[in-house]
């Protein structure tokens, strides 16, 4: 199969126009961080992007000659109520303590807009290919750029690939700058401004979240001359697949779950969750005494009291490892591990969630790609099944599928989005080959999945 045709890449911003509604747009020039922007500054991006059908030629008056054109004119138009994604990082060294605080300019640098082309590659074998093909991951700009890196780099890129039957819209965001909440925030927003609305429904909120008695910049014992910070970590050779759980089938982890522990409190995302934890590990085939781990991102925005507004665009999330040993996990069944999730997520009160805010200032601890997975032990939950993925119409269909860049992959990433169905959900494995064709014969998974 042919590779990606790059056609042109440029940098893009924001444009006007007269029927926009200037009252309501941000007006910012500076943005503070916070511990929840700052501790992903070592990772790489968020990559997450849409599959389409290719629009008639004659659909909505769109010529197939200006379709990318009218794409990025929305882009542009858009980018006014989301001044952060045009800027860039800024450092400032502190010479009394020999630290370093970051911030966001918002200086208009641009956002980097590529157009690619694909010559050989059809929808069908994105969606209907067992395990995830390679290619999908040059359907996104921005390739292989740690968030620190965005001082001279784009902060946000955007790659709209033309398929032989289809288009994909591949969307990287610099992950200090927002969490999936703020990225798909955006992605609706763009697809509303394509479909010709003149102002996006829900504002975006730049003030960041500060408690009281806290006053930015925060100091980061941080050495950006460090050349091991520009150290690649070493991926293990992996595979992906898509694997997707029906609305039936999670209710009956659910069921199963709490029928074992005579309660009704566990969720249908903790008993999922619970499933995949117990069945990789058994497929990873670890000593019955060894530690193992799964870390689960928890929002902040509803917990906080009172809540974040509505549109809060930064990050705004904690993440909180359930651990047991492998013999605890396999023997004591689907409601037990269910559980443990479930006390993890419930304890995360507002009380609990600013404890761990104030805590990481005075101890800062910054993710690494190494730090975050540690190996065949663990399993790292990302994205969100809540979100509205398949919202984001263009003006010519709803999207198709999902799928998200080689960002941040490693043994044991497990991806969550929304089933095209509602409350169904697609699971996005990553896996050594070992142990993802382990998991395809494990019966006790494969029965909860939906072909």
């Amino acid at each position: 199969m042919e590779g990606i045709q790059i056609i042109s890449t440029c940098l893009v911003g924001a444009t006007s126009n007269e029927s926009f509604s200037y009252k309501n747009t941000p007006k910012v020039s500076e943005i503070e961080m916070t511990p929840w922007d700052l501790q992903f500054l070592l990772l790489d991006t968020i990559q997450k992007g849409l599959l389409f059908h290719k629009p008639k030629e004659d659909e909505n008056n769109i010529p197939k000659s200006s379709f990318i054109d009218n794409l990025k004119k929305s882009l542009c138009h858009t980018l006014h109520f989301f001044p952060p994604l045009t800027g860039r990082l800024s450092t400032v060294k502190n010479s009394d303590d020999d630290t370093v605080s970051f911030f966001i300019n918002c200086n208009h640098a641009g956002v980097e807009f590529t157009h690619a082309s694909t010559p050989k590659l059809t929808i069908s074998t994105i969606l209907n290919s067992t395990h995830i093909p390679t290619i999908v991951y040059h359907l996104f700009p921005l390739n292989n750029i740690r968030n620190f890196e965005c001082v001279t780099t784009p902060l946000f890129g955007v790659q709209i690939t033309e398929l032989v039957d289809g288009y994909f819209i591949g969307c990287s965001m610099n992950h200090s700058l927002g969490d999936g909440t703020c990225l798909w925030h955006f992605f609706n927003s763009w697809s509303e401004i394509s479909r010709g609305h003149t102002i996006i429904s829900k504002i975006p909120i730049l003030e960041r979240y500060f408690p009281e008695k806290m006053n930015p910049p925060i100091r980061l014992p941080l050495n950006l001359e460090d050349e091991k910070l520009f150290e690649k970590f070493q991926v293990p050779t992996l595979v992906e697949r898509m694997f997707h759980l029906s609305k039936e089938s999670i209710g009956r982890l659910k069921g199963k779950a709490n029928n074992e522990m005579g309660i009704n409190s566990i969720s249908s995302l903790q008993a999922y969750l619970a499933h995949i934890w117990r069945c990789v590990t058994r497929c990873r085939k670890l000593h019955v005494g060894k530690e193992v781990a799964i870390t689960i991102p928890i929002g902040a925005r509803s917990r906080l009291n009172p809540p974040l507004p509505e549109g809060y665009f930064g990050n705004a999330i904690d993440t909180k490892q359930v651990k047991t040993s492998v013999g605890e996990l396999l023997e004591n069944g689907l409601g037990w591990a269910a559980m443990q999730i479930n006390k993890i997520i419930v304890s995360q009160n507002s009380q609990e969630v600013v404890k761990m805010y104030k805590g990481w200032v005075e101890n800062p601890v910054i993710f690494n790609v190494g730090s975050l997975y540690g190996g065949k032990s663990k399993l790292l939950i990302s994205s969100s099944p809540r979100y509205n993925i398949y919202g984001s119409d263009f003006g010519w269909g709803k999207p198709i599928g999902v799928r998200s860049g080689m960002a941040n992959k490693n043994d044991g990433k497990i991806t969550l989005f929304p089933g095209e169905k509602e409350g169904s959900v697609d699971i996005e494995v990553c896996l050594l080959q070992e142990t993802l064709q382990a998991l395809e014969n494990d019966q006790e998974f494969m029965e909860a999945i939906t072909n």
